[in-house]
């Protein structure tokens, strides 16, 4: 992702609601929906195993460099999917 938004939220609305908020904003913005969002791990609540979550249409991962209550979109390409799915191969459990 070269170009996005970046979106702060520390509401108590629940993440998927977060994520189309600043979906909708991007849109407004940009003039194109986003497909992609990094947030802070803790986002996730503590589920290791599957980092990945959708918000309509907008794919929602774990950013390192992202602060906790914040949301970079925008919309992904394949560098970003290679980069997240050795990213996540790293951390799976090892095999038996």
């Amino acid at each position: 992702m070269k170009t996005g938004l970046l979106w702060f939220d520390d509401s108590e609305r629940q993440l998927e609601e977060k994520v189309l908020r600043a979906a909708q904003r991007y849109e407004r913005k940009f003039g194109r929906s986003p497909t992609l969002c990094f947030t802070h791990r803790s986002a996730f609540e503590g589920n290791e195993k599957r980092p990945v979550k959708r918000a309509g249409t907008v794919e929602v991962r774990p950013g390192r460099s992202v602060l906790r209550y914040h949301f970079w979109l925008g919309v992904g390409d394949e560098t970003d999917r290679s980069r997240y799915c050795r990213r996540e191969a790293d951390t799976s459990e090892p095999r038996e």
